[in-house]
């Protein structure tokens, strides 16, 4: 998945990116076995096969090299790019701080599945980074929450008025601590929204998430809304299935009937947890 203008698209190995839109019909059948497709925009050099439950898409050495190179993994501390802190909301107690190159603009919220959120400062990379350090230790804000927990909570969100009184509450305390790196300037609170963006507004019940994709398995289903890497995709029986695309990578993919979905899918409980048995392979 691809976040560009506030618009989601899948991104093919090459650099095309298929454009998506609401209410469009998507349906595909993975073919053969799933494959590292590398790292850097190199390919991997052994060809490796990767586990279809593995939301990474990438065999060891290939993810250890995207990681070496991350800003995430704390081994660029002389990137001279400005930086930005924000808080990211994904649902009621569900705030995290991050940091993000001020060049991306809001891509890093969109691509996290961020319903909302807010800049806190901007500055060099170490002091966002101490920053960050020091929400998450003084007010006990995670830096990752779970791509399940957001996804748990998306199908029944407060308001956007609601959304934005947690997050100012936050941004108050954040901007009341002492201890702020010295070269952070800090920024006035204004809170942006992604429910219109990621289509939530009456975004229909869970009824279960894809776990992995296999051979000649299929996935169909009308797009309802899109949000971080995840499509929500009603399927001709009316259920809300959600598909996490980083189970996509690796995959040669070709158009199929859609009739139906036959991939193995966890399917939500009444009081949220999940049973497998659906669609298995």
């Amino acid at each position: 998945m691809r976040w560009s203008g506030g618009v989601p698209g899948l991104r093919w190995e090459g650099g095309r990116v298929s454009v998506l839109a609401y209410g469009q019909q998507i349906a595909f059948r993975a073919v053969g076995q799933r494959l590292c497709p590398g790292a850097r925009g190199n390919p991997c050099p052994l060809a490796a096969t990767v586990p279809a439950r593995a939301t990474g898409g990438q065999c060891p050495e290939c993810a250890r090299l995207d990681r070496a190179h991350s800003v995430a993994a704390d081994t660029i501390a002389d990137d001279p790019r400005t930086y930005r802190v924000y808080l990211a909301w994904f649902g009621p107690g569900m705030t995290k701080v991050g940091i993000t190159a001020e060049e991306r603009g809001d891509a890093r919220l969109l691509e996290q599945g961020a319903v909302a959120f807010s800049w806190l400062g901007r500055g060099p990379l170490m002091a966002a980074r101490r920053t960050e350090e020091l929400l998450r230790h003084a007010l006990k804000v995670p830096d990752r929450i779970p791509y399940a927990q957001k996804r748990a909570v998306r199908h029944a969100l407060p308001a956007p008025d609601a959304r934005r009184r947690e997050i100012e509450e936050l941004y108050g305390r954040a901007t009341g601590l002492a201890g702020w790196a010295e070269t952070l300037e800090r920024l006035e609170f204004r809170a942006y929204d992604h429910g219109e963006a990621f289509g939530l507004e009456g975004l229909a019940p869970l009824y279960g998430t894809v776990t992995e994709l296999h051979d000649e398995g299929v996935v169909a289903g009308r797009l309802l809304a899109a949000a971080g890497p995840d499509l929500h995709l009603l399927d001709s029986e009316g259920r809300c299935l959600a598909l996490d695309t980083r189970l996509v990578r690796g995959w040669r993919l070709v158009a199929a009937d859609p009739g139906g979905t036959s991939v193995t899918v966890l399917v939500k409980k009444a009081n949220n947890d999940v049973q497998d048995g659906l669609f298995p392979e």
